[in-house]
């Protein structure tokens, strides 16, 4: 480490440098072989310096990401060590390179912040495995190389990472994620943190500076656990209680203490064990560990400041200006601590339709766009930012045409949202006289103002789910009660369909660890968790039946694929009635069961669900990719398939025919309901009571008054009766809007 030091410290170009690293290497680990191969932006691996192959082979022998040995550590991000390469199944010979005779291997990933950067080798021709310490050694010198590629100095190489283009415009593409324009400046959620000096002098003034800042940190965490704000916010202190546990973790210590004694900084033996986290964890099927990545993320982030003197949190400097947060990742509750009238938007590396935090901006009525690639590598804190929901595009640092050309779409988009406010108090009904039941999803304490604010006729999707998935422990049923009553309360008389806990899938509690499952999606989730664990199905009903004493309750279960369940969730309920009865505790007044349906094997039982419970309601997003084995996460097939597909269309019209017949109320909830061409669909088959974002209320309202629905209905039935071919339903409904002046 001091001879790489002195390296590094030596007034060479980059290249010479890397061949006298390459060098060092082999002679302190007595290789006959040590190569660096970088990987360029077209995701090719190419040799950028080696001791022991053949010199002609630098910037000639390269290798996709996946292809040989070099390949395979780039695509997992995990170090190779073999005894005889050549009789792995990933083994690829390089004629040019000349290394046949080598049979030792040993290669590492170079990493930095989680990303490959390269890949740094050694070979011997002898067979041998390499010791521990010597792949210790080898990751290490591939964090300082990390350093060294980052800089963008090496010659023939697009610039990676600090060494990019923070002034020329960019278009990023992505999904839109929540509906919306913001403009403003950027503020990266937590601003990087660029560790320069690499190699410590004295390894015990390091290891105390490093205590020092955790006991920083740690006291830091329980002072704002102790502030009075957080103490009334229940899920922004379930969060800091998360990261208080994960600041006390022994082996996180522990490996940044073994960093320190092997040469580095403080600074860099946080780094690069987080970069190692990062790297395993991304990667690992289970969702637990993936969950757990951003609280290790987010408190590598802090140590890093402490070291550095830099405050935590968000940026106090921003000001009065318009700003848009830029993450790779948030939290939920992360996302609070922005909230005020200045945040614009925000802008993910990672995120999906269903992510805790997309679902908290959607409340907040702010615009995401999600899954941009290398976001926080091309966006620097200050510069201009459009996030356009919308599309799903992000214009970095635009040009003043663009920024007009926006300025005017946001005008208009303002003028349309007054339009919207006016009908606020306006009945819901059709321009033939047809009354439907505008309702609104929601989740959080955030959303409940805006049942009244938007004009909804009630709650139609209450997501009990996310009160636990903000907390570090199971919400205690006295906790839950009171949720409960609030909402209660804020709906005013109006009705609330609160659904049981729907956890499982994407949906991940960091403290209700599962065995690993191949298809979450279809594996222990929702109602199936429930009653596998009946105490806690017990204490949710128990909470619920205790805060609607006197008052109208409805309760719907979620993921039902039999009859049965149903029948089980009822027994338990009666159980309870009794209970609360015999200690003195008023029931409900009026109780309703309903049933969640989205599940493909409910649609051939529709008459003895629609006989077991008092109401149904659609959940259209899980029901349509199960029917149509399409992952609704995936970006890779988002657009092959259309909700407005005509057997999709059928399968909803059976439902909806179903409970006519039975005399039960039907509800649809998802995304179908909250999108002004979707929804007309839904009017046309039937339904009269949908629910959505309260952000969709007015745009479908001013649908739903210039909509004809008689004569709608008797078009669109005749029209998804038809066979495939010719028109799609989708293209009828914009011809039938456009020909009957129906806004969408």
């Amino acid at each position: 480490m001091r001879r790489l030091r002195e390296v590094m410290a030596e007034n060479l170009d980059a290249q010479a440098r890397l061949d006298k690293i390459v060098r060092h290497i082999a002679a302190n680990m007595v290789a006959e072989v040590c190569s660096v191969y970088v990987l360029r932006s077209d995701e090719v691996l190419e040799l950028f310096a080696t001791q022991g192959l053949n010199p002609t082979s630098v910037h000639e022998a390269s290798l996709r990401v996946g292809q040989g040995l070099v390949g395979t550590i780039a695509a997992t991000a995990r170090t190779l060590n073999l005894e005889d390469a050549q009789t792995h199944p990933a083994f690829r010979y390089l004629p040019e390179t000349g290394e046949e005779i080598f049979h030792s291997f040993l290669g590492v990933p170079i990493l930095r912040s989680g990303r490959v950067l390269g890949v740094l080798v050694v070979q011997n021709e002898a067979e041998r495995a390499y010791r521990d310490d010597e792949v210790e050694a080898l990751e290490t010198t591939a964090m300082v190389l990390a350093e060294l590629i980052a800089a963008g100095e090496l010659e023939g190489l697009d610039k990676q990472g600090a060494g990019l283009d923070l002034s020329r415009p960019l278009n990023l593409r992505g999904a839109s994620l929540a509906d919306g324009i913001g403009m403003g400046q950027v503020i990266l959620h937590e601003p990087r943190v660029v560790v320069t000096n690499l190699f410590n002098e004295d390894a015990d003034y390091e290891t105390r500076r490093l205590h020092d800042s955790l006991s920083n940190l740690r006291f830091s965490i329980d002072d704002m656990l102790r502030n009075q704000d957080v103490a009334r916010d229940g899920e922004h202190r379930e969060v800091l209680e998360s990261y208080r546990m994960f600041a006390h973790d022994r082996g996180w210590v522990r490996r940044m203490e073994e960093q320190v004694r092997n040469g580095l900084t403080a600074e860099a033996a946080v780094e690069k064990v987080q970069s190692d986290n990062r790297a395993r964890m991304m990667r690992s099927p289970d969702p637990y560990f993936r969950e757990r990545l951003n609280d290790f993320d987010d408190l590598a982030y802090r140590l890093l400041r402490e070291l550095v003197g830099k405050p935590h949190g968000p940026v106090a400097e921003r000001g009065k200006s318009d700003y848009v947060v830029v993450a790779r990742h948030m939290g939920a509750a992360e996302l609070l601590d922005y909230n005020g009238p200045q945040l614009r938007g925000l802008v993910l590396e990672e995120g999906a339709p269903t992510s805790h935090v997309v679902i908290v901006a959607r409340a907040l009525g702010i615009p995401v766009v999600g899954q941009v690639n290398d976001a926080l590598s091309y966006a620097d804190s200050g510069n201009r930012i459009i996030v356009d929901g919308e599309e799903g595009s992000v214009f970095l640092r635009p040009t003043d045409e663009v920024r007009d050309a926006y300025g005017e779409k946001m005008l208009f988009r303002a003028k349309r949202q007054e339009a919207y406010i006016r009908l606020k108090d306006q009945p819901a009904v059709s321009s033939d006289g047809q009354p439907v039941s505008l309702l609104m999803n929601a989740g959080l304490l955030m959303d409940l103002p805006n049942v009244k604010n938007s004009g909804a006729a009630g709650i139609g999707l209450f997501r009990t789910e996310l009160q636990f998935m903000v907390s570090s422990r199971f919400p205690r049923a006295g906790e839950q009660e009171q949720l409960y009553r609030e909402v209660l309360d804020a709906a005013d008389g109006k009705p609330v369909t609160f659904r049981t806990i729907d956890i499982g899938g994407d949906k991940v509690l960091p403290y209700l660890r599962g065995e690993h499952e191949e298809n979450p999606a279809l594996g222990w989730r929702a109602i199936r968790l429930s009653l596998d664990r009946p105490g806690l199905m017990r204490a949710q009903l128990r909470a619920l039946l205790k805060a609607a004493a006197g008052r109208h309750l409805r309760v719907m279960l979620p993921m039902i694929t039999e009859v049965r369940e149903v029948l089980l969730v009822r027994q338990i309920i009666d159980r309870e009635l009794e209970l609360l009865a015999r200690f003195g505790y008023q029931a409900p007044d009026r109780f309703e069961l309903g049933a969640m349906l989205e599940v493909p094997s409910l649609l051939f039982q529709l008459d003895d669900i629609m006989r077991a419970v008092d109401f149904v309601s659609v959940g259209s997003n899980d029901l349509f990719q199960f029917i149509f084995a399409s992952d609704r996460g995936n970006a890779r097939i988002a657009r092959r398939y259309d909700q407005l597909n005509r057997a999709f269309l059928r399968v909803l019209r059976q439902i909806q025919q179903a409970a006519e017949r039975h005399g039960k109320s039907l509800t649809l909830c998802g995304e179908m309901a909250g999108r002004p061409l979707t929804a007309l669909a839904l009017l046309g088959l039937g339904y009269r009571s949908i629910s959505m974002a309260g952000a969709s209320l007015g745009p479908v309202k001013a649908m739903l008054l210039e909509t004809d629905i008689g004569k709608l209905e008797t078009e669109l039935l005749a029209e998804i009766a038809k066979p495939y071919g010719g028109q799609t339903i989708r293209e009828f409904l914009l011809d039938f809007a456009d020909a009957n002046g129906i806004p969408y």
